[in-house]
């Protein structure tokens, strides 16, 4: 175990499906590393969602703690905005700091200092939902997408495993049924419990977005004998190349770098995406500990000598 004092920052990398933290002593060593339930900005728009977000935060300091009190943190969380200041306050105060060495930044932008150097190439990251950025020389942050799965947020987990319902009950207005042809409905409704509608109600309408998001891993497990599985996946590629090209028409051919949780799902999803970019495109998947990225931040703001 750590010392108090030499721990100098924790990082966070919160989703709607997980949130993962890492502690960097002085140096920027990784000193510890482990996850916690998902968390979003959004959920500080509810008194039931503060609640949830307040416990995944007591939870996350209860463990942290038992390496050492960070002298500064680096989170990195989707859905904050406006709502920055509150949500530093909220980190703060179960770690015993205070909120002014809580710094809070995007969840894309800790990904990209993981992933590349300032103006290096442009991180494509498929989580739950989907977004594409590209930090310039001078430290700005441009993005595509992002725009959350009520909008669009096409090829990340919840948009493949909204495409696989919406399938599913169209085929279901159709012919009564036909659910028990499909391999892909089959393990859809093992997963939420039933094939009865209001089993997929209850699970879209009252379920949270990270779990819905899930639902996309019963589409990989069957693409290989559902062929409408594999068109979602295949159309989930396209969709991410979108981001990519989006980034390349405003700033010229870089590297491409896509992550994230959902763009593992299945390797058709990286084929359909190289088939959807400019010839000439560079295209790797690569794995992104964002939280690394955010406590080394972090562990920088305290000792500025601490490198990349």
């Amino acid at each position: 175990m750590n010392s108090p004092t030499s721990i100098a920052g924790l990082g966070l990398d919160a989703g709607g499906t997980q949130t993962r933290w890492a502690l960097a002593d002085d140096a920027g060593n990784l000193a510890a590393e482990g996850s916690v339930s998902g968390m979003t900005g959004l959920l500080l728009n509810s008194d039931a969602g503060r609640q949830q977000l307040r416990e995944a935060l007591a939870a996350l300091a209860q463990t942290v703690l038992l390496h050492g009190r960070p002298r500064a943190v680096c989170a990195g969380f989707t859905g904050v905005d406006g709502t920055a200041r509150v949500l530093a306050e909220m980190i703060a105060a179960p770690l015993g700091i205070d909120a002014e060495a809580v710094s809070m930044k995007s969840d894309i932008e800790i990904a990209y200092f993981d992933l590349f150097r300032p103006g290096e190439g442009y991180v494509v990251y498929a989580g739950t939902g989907s977004i594409a950025a590209f930090i310039d020389t001078d430290g700005t942050l441009h993005r595509a997408g992002g725009r959350g799965v009520m909008l669009d947020d096409a090829g990340g987990g919840f948009w493949i495993a909204r495409e696989a319902l919406r399938h599913i009950w169209r085929g279901e207005d159709e012919r009564p049924g036909s659910w028990q042809d499909s391999p892909m409905a089959v393990e859809v409704f093992k997963r939420i419990g039933g094939s009865d509608w209001s089993f997929t109600r209850r699970f879209v309408y009252a379920g949270e977005r990270g779990d819905i998001g899930k639902l996309a891993l019963a589409v990989a497990a069957t693409a290989e004998t559902d062929p409408v599985a594999r068109e979602i996946l295949a159309a989930a590629g396209k969709e991410l190349a979108r981001l990519a090209a989006a980034l390349i028409a405003r700033f010229g051919v870089r590297p491409v770098a896509l992550s994230g949780r959902a763009a593992t799902l299945h390797a058709g999803i990286l084929d359909s995406m190289r088939a959807a970019l400019p010839p000439a495109t560079e295209l790797q998947l690569r794995v992104s500990d964002a939280h690394h990225a955010a406590a080394r931040l972090a562990a920088k703001h305290v000792s500025p000598g601490v490198v990349r």
